[in-house]
């Protein structure tokens, strides 16, 4: 049955599953803040600021208003930067039909308050109907309908067998988890460490520090996630391993790119603003390196990774500082 799908940021993510939702037979409607973006996308037909050379077929429907948008929608996607995802909800509340299946594909955690999107959201209104998606997905693949396999999670299983059954099809395969927590939170650590998957890259290192980064790194993501509430078991799959895989080892990867630059010697802000999109490794991992120090995590990857991003630290000290530390044994407790 056709339903009615919301889509909430006309980022890349977002139209790319909007293409899947209308392949599956559905009737996306998109929304952005951005007026001209959604002007010169329903113009287009291409959204060629986030996701160039694809064709937005006939069946999404692009609107100015958000309140057309979200009216009778069967479910609303949310697909804006971590950072603004809070302020997005609460925008869209007042407008949100009675009992709507909420989706939100943000990955992050939020550096003011030091919460998780689910967090937020449930502070915002108490009884929703909640979903979280993550996992290794390119935009840029999933928008060419490339074969790619991604997790959602919500505390009740039959709202995340709904989302798997509306974004489900021959190309996007979907698993259902009850683990909330472990998958926002793998889906938004990964990028710390892609962050200095890059910054290696960058300095000229190979694939033996891109393996211990991605191996060490999963340990810290876990780490952080066990002493909030996460399974550990959740960071060896597609939120966890998965996504780090993919983030760490593609130039799809906005996060990577921009370590690689802070790694040739640019300044952070200024790779920030040459990769010209939202590097969400940038905030997560000052939100990550406050709760690692606030709940006595620790995740000496991750501070590193901090110092050199925030100028404390030149990448390459960053670094040696890891390879110096004192001897530990590899199987060391991970709580």
């Amino acid at each position: 049955m056709s339903k009615k799908i919301a889509v909430i940021g006309a980022g890349g993510w977002g139209t790319a599953l909007a293409i899947t939702l209308e392949h599956n037979g559905h009737r996306p409607y998109m929304w952005d803040i951005d007026k001209a973006h959604l002007a010169q996308m329903s113009e287009q037909r291409e959204n060629v600021k986030y996701l160039p050379g694809i064709k937005l077929p006939d069946g999404i429907t692009l609107c100015e208003d958000e309140a057309e948008v979200l009216k009778d929608a069967d479910m609303v996607l949310f697909s804006v930067p971590a950072q603004h995802f809070g302020s997005a909800f609460e925008a869209a509340l007042p407008m949100l039909p009675e009992g709507v299946l909420i989706l939100n594909v943000a990955k992050g955690i939020d550096t003011k308050s030091l919460r998780r999107m689910s967090e937020i959201a449930f502070s915002i209104k108490d009884d929703l109907r909640y979903v979280v998606l993550s996992g290794p997905s390119h935009a840029e693949e999933v928008g060419r309908k490339m074969p790619t396999t991604v997790a959602v999670a919500s505390k009740d299983m039959n709202d995340a067998a709904e989302v798997q059954d509306l974004l489900m099809n021959e190309y996007f395969r979907i698993y259902t988890n009850d683990d909330v927590a472990g998958l926002e939170l793998g889906g938004a650590l990964k990028n710390i460490i892609a962050l200095g998957a890059g910054i290696a890259d960058g300095l000229g290192y190979g694939d033996n520090a891109k393996a211990a980064m991605m191996t060490r790194g999963i340990v810290e993501m876990e780490r952080l996630g066990a002493r909030l509430g996460a399974r550990p078991s959740t960071f060896t799959g597609l939120s966890g391993i998965g996504d780090l895989i993919v983030t760490c080892c593609s130039m799809h990867s906005r996060n990577r790119r921009c370590g690689i630059l802070i790694g040739q010697g640019m300044a952070p802000e200024e790779a920030v603003k040459e990769v010209g999109m939202v590097v969400e490794g940038m905030y997560t991992c000052e939100a990550a390196f406050k709760l690692s120090r606030q709940l006595g995590v620790d995740m000496p990857i991750t501070e590193a990774i901090y110092g050199a991003i925030k100028g404390i630290i030149k990448p390459d000290d960053a670094v040696r500082a890891l390879m110096t530390r004192s001897r530990k044994n590899e199987n060391e407790e991970v709580f």
